[in-house]
């Protein structure tokens, strides 16, 4: 094999590397608003910012009250009462507070798979002031 026969066999395998490793990307979280172990006011939404579109059937989020001001062993509290909004680009999921959030920290579990329909998950805590 010739030097040149080489060298556009390597480059079409990379190629094809390339083109692999962007099919098995699956979604991150980018950033979101409260940032994780921020500390904010009384928020009326969360917003979570992921790297590719999600599939808006297998994305979500949970949020649990994990601790509560004056009360040492309060238990994590299940927080209900909000709705969830895909952006129309499917990169922004944006949780609607029916009321702003009280005075303690959280916990904010994600949930969501892209064009592979692969789960992917992961959470963050924050405080609210």
């Amino acid at each position: 094999m010739t030097f040149t026969t080489r060298t556009i066999l390597a480059a079409a395998m990379l190629a094809a590397l390339g083109i692999g490793t962007a099919a098995l990307a699956h979604p991150k979280l980018v950033s979101s608003t409260p940032a994780a172990n921020a500390s904010v006011d009384k928020p009326g939404k969360i917003v979570l910012v992921f790297n590719e579109k999600l599939m808006a059937k297998f994305a979500g989020a949970e949020l649990a009250m994990t601790g509560v001001p004056g009360m040492a062993d309060h238990q994590p509290m299940k927080m209900t009462g909000f709705t969830s909004a895909l952006s129309a680009d499917g990169m922004t999921l944006t949780l609607l507070m029916k009321r702003a959030l009280p005075t303690g920290s959280y916990e904010l579990k994600w949930f969501a798979a892209g064009a592979d329909a692969h789960r992917m998950e992961g959470s963050f805590a924050f405080t609210v002031k």
